[in-house]
């Protein structure tokens, strides 16, 4: 697999989320660092996202907004 995108982030699928439309995927990149995407139902279903197996995050952004109170 070839990219344009420099932010790949290798990790492991610590849940999935199945709800009616999208599915919420946790990836857990280290012990304690995680990382959530939405994504459509019927892609996380192509993908065979599974507990405990090996999926990529992506990360094709112009912009990192952070803010404080």
């Amino acid at each position: 697999m070839k990219l344009s995108a420099r932010n790949v982030l290798k990790g492991t699928v610590k849940q999935v989320t199945p709800g009616a439309v999208d599915t919420e995927v946790i990836l857990e990149l280290s012990p304690g660092v995680e990382i959530a995407s939405i994504i459509t139902k019927t892609s996380a279903e192509s993908l065979g996202l599974k507990v405990g197996g090996t999926a990529y995050a992506i990360v094709k952004a112009p912009n990192v907004i952070i803010g404080v109170d």
